[in-house]
């Protein structure tokens, strides 16, 4: 198993100078995530810590890269990473900037870490909520392991969380394309996957993309839509979707082809994006455009 793409810091993951604050962070996954869980906050789950976002956090959840979320979390507060935040102090991300975070973190100790796009079953019964969460690599288990750092005690609470989110059971996220695959060969219903109002065929496939985007290192934000990202599923390419679903299944077996795919204009991530939140089209930086 080639690991080597997934140790080292690169493009968004690449935190520059203030990853030589890494050091302190302790290198167990309950001591980063409980760590990140102190610097961040989720954009949608401020009632949950009694503050309202300020003008400041509600601009953060369109930051890109790890180096400038440290970057403003220092500018904030200059204290170390291993001091947590007050609720109204934390840099105000989603469940993408919590897995950055930790890939980058993981990565600068030399743990393979990524980050997968797909699909949490744990927020909403009955429904597989649009998320993102690391996979890192336990050398002592030789598996890959899911970790979903954004989930502290009052999410596991409020979500009737029963099982270990530093161990994610597969079953309970579901990587984008096996989402696909899935909903492709008849096992669920597609509109039960999404986010909000917006759910279907061509909403997973969106993701696929993401996914595989994220498995070149490029973890961009989740209403981020370039490429062969469609709006209808009447625009989807059902056969490349399968393709890249069976990818990404497994990628460790299939990281040439990968690399390979992502060189098709439907799935690289152009230096301009846009941005379906705010509606307007961005510029990626440098850094989330670097190999």
């Amino acid at each position: 198993m080639n690991l080597v793409p997934f140790r080292s810091p690169v493009a968004l993951s690449d935190a520059g100078i203030w990853a030589l604050q890494f050091a302190a962070l302790p290198r167990d996954i309950a001591g980063l995530a409980k760590g990140l869980q102190g610097l961040l906050i989720h954009e949608h789950m401020p009632n949950l810590y009694g503050i309202t976002l300020s003008d400041r956090q509600r601009s953060e959840p369109h930051v890109r890269s790890a180096w400038e979320i440290l970057e403003r979390i220092a500018v904030q507060d200059a204290r170390p990473l291993t001091q947590p935040r007050a609720p109204g102090e934390r840099f105000a991300g989603c469940c993408r900037h919590y897995a950055l975070l930790l890939v980058a973190i993981l990565r600068s100790k030399g743990v393979a870490a990524r980050a997968r796009c797909g699909f949490g079953a744990y927020f909403t019964k009955g429904r597989f909520v649009d998320h993102w969460v690391t996979e890192y690599f336990d050398a002592a288990q030789g598996r890959w392991v899911l970790v979903d750092a954004q989930i502290d005690a009052r999410q596991r609470a409020l979500f009737g969380i029963d099982f270990d989110t530093l161990d994610v059971p597969r079953e309970k996220f579901l990587v984008a394309g096996d989402a696909w695959r899935l909903c492709r060969d008849g096992g669920a219903d597609p509109q039960a996957f999404g986010v909000l109002d917006m759910a279907g065929l061509w909403f997973i496939a969106s993701n696929v993309i993401r996914d595989v985007a994220a498995l070149n290192n490029r973890e961009m934000l989740p209403w981020d839509v370039w490429g062969g990202m469609a709006l209808v599923d009447s625009e989807i390419d059902p056969d490349f979707i399968d393709r890249l679903a069976r990818l990404t299944h497994e990628p460790d077996g299939h990281l040439e082809e990968l690399r390979a795919v992502y060189e098709d204009p439907r799935i690289a991530v152009p230096s301009t994006v846009f941005n379906a939140v705010l509606r307007r089209p961005e510029a990626v930086s440098p850094s989330g455009l670097s190999a």
